[in-house]
């Protein structure tokens, strides 16, 4: 049967057909793993990218919680190894080369920082100041690093009388604490440098009150004035325009 199947017209014409038919089994299976490849390395995958000069000893902190990187769309193809993907991973580490606008971060342009350092966490623009707080300015004890607070201060305001009013205003908002005290003690907080010369002032001059802020979902308001009159209900005063 096999040997009038090689002979035979019919036969090397059935033998051609098949073999055409295999060739193109093959052909359709190659171009498909080849567009699947060639898909693959196109794939779009979200990296981190410098958004500005990233210079060697900045704190990854610091990288992942300010508008130093932005989030690129880069095809699979050309994302480097070791490519940051999240920004929590850069908790703890530290620039070891300056890094440019558009470069990718990589886990070859960090390195574990040493220690637990306040430095790690501060912004070239940022500063940390230590206020000295008893417990109830302190929310009882309660205040944990990363916390978000209010700052209060109470004062007495003089009139042009010479007559004094205490008051207590809010003048600062959604600072961040980076230590604080278990029972009362110094807390730390992250803020500018104007900010940390106003609170140096007022723990010296005024009494300060830390107010805790929710986790999600605050948001900022008009500083307020609060005085006797409004204990009273009586008309709020008029205090540097604040009313």
């Amino acid at each position: 049967m096999s040997s009038k199947l090689f002979t035979t017209r019919q036969g090397t014409i059935l033998l051609g057909v098949a073999a055409a038919a295999l060739a193109a089994i093959a052909l359709l299976v190659y171009l498909r793993e080849y567009r699947n490849s060639v898909n693959s390395k196109n794939q779009a995958i979200s990296v981190l990218v410098a958004k500005s000069l990233i210079q060697q000893g900045t704190p990854g902190d610091v990288v992942g919680s300010t508008d130093l990187y932005q989030v690129s769309s880069i095809p699979k193809s050309q994302v480097k190894t070791g490519a940051f993907v999240d920004p929590q991973t850069l908790t703890g580490q530290v620039a070891t080369t300056d890094i440019y606008p558009g470069q990718q971060l990589t886990t070859a342009d960090f390195a574990v920082g040493s220690g637990n350092a306040l430095t790690q966490k501060l912004s070239a623009t940022q500063r940390a100041v230590v206020v000295p707080l008893d417990s109830p300015s302190q929310v009882g004890g309660q205040l944990d690093a990363g916390d978000h607070v209010d700052v209060w201060v109470l004062l007495n305001l003089q009139a042009a009388n010479g007559n004094t009013r205490p008051l207590v205003r809010e003048v600062l908002q959604n600072m961040t604490v980076m230590t604080a005290g278990t029972n009362g003690g110094n807390v730390t907080l992250r803020a500018t440098p104007k900010q940390a010369g106003e609170l140096i002032f007022a723990s010296q001059n005024a009494k300060i009150w830390l107010v805790l802020r929710p986790t999600v979902g605050s948001t900022t308001t008009k500083p307020p004035v609060v005085t006797t009159n409004d204990l009273l209900g009586l008309p709020p005063l008029k205090i540097g325009g604040s009313r």
